[in-house]
């Protein structure tokens, strides 16, 4: 008898607009107001350390600040075939659209809304519970959190642990990123073993006297947890070889 075996990382979303991939592995969020050396930078380290997705969150910015930054973290993205992500409905379009065409529109909203969500090219949503999964209706993935207390939001929770988590991820629709107080190795592996598709880190890279070698070690973490998961299988029809 043979088996199929199923990819972990690539699961296929459910009907909806996406036209791109979706976010995996370590999913860096953006915070300029503790990121060592300057965001731009950080984010430069972060991808030479493996990360390929990057929220852009800043939403304080005025939007002409909010797009030049958008307008310089995409270039580093798309030289290693990664993806920005800009939180809130405003995609942040460069004017004019770069010479290779328009970058892929993705966006990452709030659990608040809107509803339905635009009808671009990638949609996250922020879930917390089953209420708020079930209000889904065309996102592609969704962040669920807090899974552990978080520097970034003190007090915010309570925090779901491995157990919520994996509680959570069964009820999605949609694959789901890990977020909220992930900082080490050991973290990403629990939230793979309980079903993520990936992590959403903020301080561990942001904060880290060294972006780069702190992205290699979550990306490396995560990459070593997918190996070691056992994948489901899907069987052919009895006696097949």
């Amino acid at each position: 008898m043979t088996h199929q075996l199923a990819d972990p990382v690539t699961a296929a979303p459910r009907a909806g607009p996406s036209r791109t991939r979706l976010p995996g592995g370590v999913v860096l969020l953006t915070d300029r107001r503790v990121a060592r050396g300057g965001l731009v930078g950080v984010v430069a380290r972060a991808v030479a350390g493996g990360v390929r997705w990057v929220v852009l969150r800043e939403k304080d910015l005025p939007r002409a600040e909010r797009q030049a930054l958008a307008d310089e973290l995409r270039p580093l993205l798309a030289g290693v075939d990664g993806n920005l992500i800009v939180a809130g409905p405003d995609p942040l379009l460069p004017t004019p659209a770069p010479a290779g065409g328009r970058p892929p529109v993705a966006l990452h909203l709030p659990a608040a809304g809107p509803y339905p969500p635009p009808a671009v090219d990638l949609v996250g949503r922020s879930c917390h519970d089953r209420a708020e999964l079930n209000r889904l209706t065309t996102e592609d993935y969704v962040t669920l959190s807090p899974v552990l207390p978080t520097r970034s939001k003190p007090g915010y929770g309570p925090p779901l642990r491995a157990e919520g988590l994996a509680r959570l991820i069964r009820l999605s629709p949609v694959p789901a990123l890990a977020l909220g107080g992930i900082e080490t190795p050991a973290q990403v592996r629990a939230c793979v073993e309980a079903g993520a598709v990936g992590v959403a880190v903020l301080g561990a890279i942001m904060r880290a006297p060294d972006p780069q070698s702190a992205a290699a070690a979550l990306t490396g973490a995560f990459h070593q947890a997918i190996r070691q998961q056992p994948r489901p299988l899907t069987a052919t029809t009895e006696g097949e070889t």
